[in-house]
């Protein structure tokens, strides 16, 4: 899987420090990249979908409840 995958994700959106990371389900976490307000979603699960754009970063194209 290499940088510019397009990806869906589902996990719950939480804050390390000062970004923001989606712990997914089956136990990993990526970093994300958005020019998106994602505050509505902490805490919540949620389905992502972006673009690899790192080891573990994740651009943000859409995000809702799972």
């Amino acid at each position: 899987m290499g940088r510019g995958t397009k990806l869906e994700v589902f996990g719950v959106l939480r804050q390390d420090k000062h970004q923001f990371v989606l712990q997914t389900d089956d136990g990993g976490t990526w970093r994300l990249d958005s020019a998106k307000n994602l505050r509505p979603f902490l805490g919540l699960r949620v389905k992502l979908a972006g673009e690899r754009d790192g080891f573990d970063l994740l651009s943000v194209e859409r995000i809702g409840r799972a």
